[in-house]
């Protein structure tokens, strides 16, 4: 009966299997149960349960998210010498001074980015604060003090709430520039957002440099020393510094900015890349501290030191 039911198994197999559950047949070790039960291993729709295998879930720390992260990556800040978009077209005699001040980031470009545009009065009064105080960051006894809103104008076109009027009262208050309380009664207009001239650059410069009184000079001084054919044209108060500043011998601020030159054109107006060329030395004959010292963090020298050259 067994071997029937067997036989037949390919054809009938689960209504036989269900009769042939409920037929004895014996010991589970008999020959025929062996046999019956691998039959019914043989079919995986015997075998297999109706009921689904729930398959286990991914561990959160097993899957990788597909999503990028939702935190931007910092990007860095642009420095002065980015900002400033015709770097390459200043003369490559003045662009070793250029980078060597700019990586000192005190100086802020306006909204007009350009190196080879004229600057202002105002502007360069307030680089030449901010680069002297940098230059000597470690000797306050050399720093240009800012004078504070409280301050009465000694200017009657630059007022307390100007933006530029701590640098420039400053200034004005150190004696550094013309102004009333230099003695000069008729310089009580700045004139902020005029052209600073090549003669007013050297005016406003070369006390810094000296630290001291300057000496008398004429005409026939600067065409002597200097050998400007224009030297007639020079405002008398501007003669003594630039006279001094031929003193300083190579880290002469004329040399440095404008080059050898045999007309010194007084009234021409400083573009942005001169003025910042004849912020990059301070000191006078050695005792001084350029800008490319003071990224490497040297102080000014006691002693008359060589000539500096700027960085290449």
């Amino acid at each position: 009966m067994v071997i029937l039911g067997i036989a037949v198994l390919s054809d009938f197999r689960i209504p036989l299997l269900l009769s042939l559950l409920l037929i004895p047949i014996g010991c589970a070790n008999s020959p025929n149960a062996q046999s019956l039960q691998q039959a019914i291993q043989a079919d995986p729709r015997l075998t297999s349960s109706s009921t689904p295998t729930a398959s286990p879930s991914p561990s959160p720390s097993s899957t990788l998210s597909s999503t990028p992260s939702s935190t931007p990556t910092p990007s860095p800040s642009p420095t002065a010498s980015d900002r400033f978009t015709d770097l390459t077209q200043v003369p490559n005699q003045l662009q070793p001074y250029l980078k060597d001040i700019l990586a000192l980031d005190v100086i802020s470009p306006s909204n007009d980015l350009s190196l080879i545009k004229n600057i202002t009065r105002r502007e360069y009064a307030h680089w030449l604060v901010a680069v002297n105080n940098r230059l000597y960051a470690t000797t306050p006894a050399k720093q240009i003090r800012l004078a504070t809103p409280a301050t009465p104008p000694v200017f009657q076109d630059v007022p307390s709430d100007d933006v530029d009027f701590p640098a420039i009262q400053g200034l004005a208050e150190a004696g550094l520039i013309p102004s009333p309380l230099s003695g000069d009664s008729t310089a009580t207009l700045f004139r902020p957002n005029a052209a600073l001239t090549r003669e007013d650059l050297i005016l406003w410069k070369v006390p810094i440099d000296t630290r001291q009184a300057l000496p008398t000079a004429t005409i026939d001084s600067i065409q002597q020393t200097w050998g400007f054919q224009d030297a007639s044209k020079i405002a008398p108060k501007a003669l003594r510094a630039i006279y001094m500043d031929f003193q300083n011998s190579d880290q002469s601020n004329i040399r440095r900015a404008f080059g050898y030159t045999t007309l010194f054109q007084p009234k021409r107006p400083v573009t942005r890349a001169e003025a910042i060329a004849a912020l990059w030395y301070v000191g006078f004959q050695g005792d001084g501290i350029s800008a490319k010292e003071a990224l490497k963090g040297i102080t000014s020298p006691s002693s008359p030191a060589p000539t500096v050259s700027p960085s290449t």
